[in-house]
């Protein structure tokens, strides 16, 4: 029997079986089947394709069906050779030249090779490309100074750029540099997001919208055949049901496990994983038009918020306070000096009366579930007892995920005051580059969603990524910290411990900083 056909059977027993355990009230008899790892996911994918998606959940789907030139080294963000074997940069930093892997073909046939990956980042950043149009492309910005790529031959390409980038190798490791095929590109067009091909350990089989996402082994992976035979991504969007199926043995691993139910794992047939990484959960604010539009206002919600009883009761210990929009897991670059914004209602409600904000009326987004959004739902409603406390009546409107993407990339202006986000970044240029900057704002192709502008901050970001002096970089980062902080264009609440669970016939599975989802060398009884 084929193996797609396998799995979908398998999915509506295992799926029967759990129905009627949790019906009869008995112990679910389910077993997912051997070489197939399940996976329950928080979120159906917005789309397959690497240039046209944001979020972690997709991207932990993305990385095991293509490679980039270059991938982060297992157990850290250091770069390391991929569909590349080896890079030259010139003295002044604007041009890397590399050496391309010999014998790669993408999962449709079609060769990998220079040009192709001409093809991607003028398709990217070229708005006169043929396939332009097969977007958005809303991360182009971590390739903005890119002027130029050229193939010098077939497995030697050089990238031009305008100025010298300090982030560029790592962002190429990141899901946005992903290599796609040009031949399934130029087949699917703008459909090319629910039909995938790219060089990597897994090839794309079948979407079922709403159901799962399954892929296969890809005997011929350059870097050796993965394990599984399969690979099935179920989007399960409530999180008390995503553990209740991993309990009854409906899906092998469950990601972004909520805190209040690690402890139902604790028996041997279960691994916890844990792993620290570059992880903000923050409330971005609607600085342009209403009560945050006055910085008073924005620094009383951050003194309003209980963040360490979110910390203690609502994540169960497995986060940290943040203190600012750089996570701590950037030790060069972060600013140990700040300190977190302490819990004081009284000053909360001194500096609304300043304002003349008392009793001023808030729309704050929340989402169901979502990449790194840790216990939304829970931490919203926790939050909104906090606003009110101190005199501003908070009104929650819950979303959807890629719904509540929809409602707050795009910017908050005439819609909402404040929505909850959660970013895990590459490096300290990524989040505050595409989010704090005033050419960041939503009509400049940014996520700088509650339209803060400094340029202060601004001008020390641009240094700051042109740098190539690590040093110079750190202090750069660290005075630009220390601005945003008193500026307060975010609550800044917690850095997560990202975590997962799997199954005990699940062997060789780790987490990464990179809070991406790999799997080539996983196997399963």
């Amino acid at each position: 029997m084929h193996l797609l056909t396998w799995t979908r059977r398998g999915l509506l027993a295992t799926g029967t079986a759990l129905a009627l355990s949790f019906g009869l009230g008995l112990p679910a008899t389910a077993q997912t089947p051997p070489g197939v790892l399940i996976v329950g996911q928080i979120a159906e994918p917005k789309a397959l394709d690497p240039a046209a998606v944001t979020a972690v959940n997709d991207f932990r789907i993305l990385m095991n069906v293509y490679d980039g030139l270059v991938r982060y080294k297992s157990g850290t963000l250091e770069v390391e050779p991929a569909l590349a074997t080896a890079w030259e940069i010139s003295e002044d930093g604007t041009e890397y030249t590399f050496t391309l892997r010999e014998g790669v073909t993408f999962h449709d046939g079609s060769p990998f090779n220079a040009e192709a990956v001409v093809f991607n980042f003028e398709r990217m950043l070229n708005e006169d490309h043929s396939y332009h149009d097969t977007g958005p492309f809303p991360l182009a910005f971590f390739f903005s100074s890119v002027s130029s790529v050229e193939a010098v031959d077939d497995l030697t390409v050089k990238f031009t750029l305008s100025e010298p980038y300090a982030p560029f190798l790592s962002n190429l490791a990141y899901p946005t540099g992903l290599i796609v095929s040009p031949a399934a590109v130029e087949q699917h067009g703008a459909d090319f997001g629910r039909n995938p091909s790219g060089t990597g350990a897994f090839t794309f089989a079948e979407w079922r919208s709403n159901e799962a996402v399954v892929v296969e082994a890809n005997p011929d992976y350059w870097d050796g055949a993965p394990e599984l035979q399969a690979v099935v991504f179920r989007p399960i969007t409530d999180a008390n049901t995503r553990t209740a199926e991993m309990l009854a043995g409906g899906i092998d691993m469950m990601v972004e496990v909520p805190p209040v139910a690690l402890s139902q794992f604790q028996d041997d047939a279960f691994q916890v994983f844990e792993q620290a990484g570059p992880h903000v959960w923050f409330l971005i604010l609607n600085a342009k038009e209403g009560p945050f539009a006055d910085k008073r206002v924005r620094q009383a919600a951050n003194y309003a918020i209980n963040k360490e009883a979110l910390v203690n009761d609502v994540l169960e210990g497995t986060a940290e306070v943040a203190a600012g929009p750089t996570p701590p897991a950037f030790a060069w670059a972060y600013n140990e000096a700040l300190e977190p914004y302490p819990y004081d209602p009284e000053k909360a409600k001194e500096l609304i009366a300043e304002a003349g904000a008392e009793g001023a009326e808030l729309t704050f987004y929340v989402t169901e579930g979502g990449s790194g959004m840790l216990d939304p739902v829970a931490m919203g409603t926790a939050i909104q007892a906090d606003l009110n406390a101190v005199g501003l009546d908070t009104t929650i409107e819950t979303y959807e995920w890629n719904t509540f993407l929809g409602q707050v990339n795009p910017g908050l202006e005439g819609k909402a005051d404040m929505a909850e986000m959660a970013w895990m970044t590459n490096d300290p240029d990524t989040l505050p580059f595409l989010a704090l900057r005033t050419d960041a704002w939503p009509d400049k192709g940014g996520f700088n969603s509650g339209y803060y502008s400094n340029p202060e901050v601004d001008e020390l970001l641009e240094k700051a990524r042109v740098a190539t002096d690590q040093d110079e970089r750190a202090a750069l980062y660290k005075q630009m910290q220390e601005i945003v902080q008193e500026d307060a264009p975010w609550v800044f609440v917690a850095n997560w411990k990202q975590n997962a669970v799997t199954n005990d016939r699940v062997e060789g599975f780790e987490l990464q900083p990179s809070f991406f989802l790999l799997l080539d060398d996983v196997s399963k009884d």
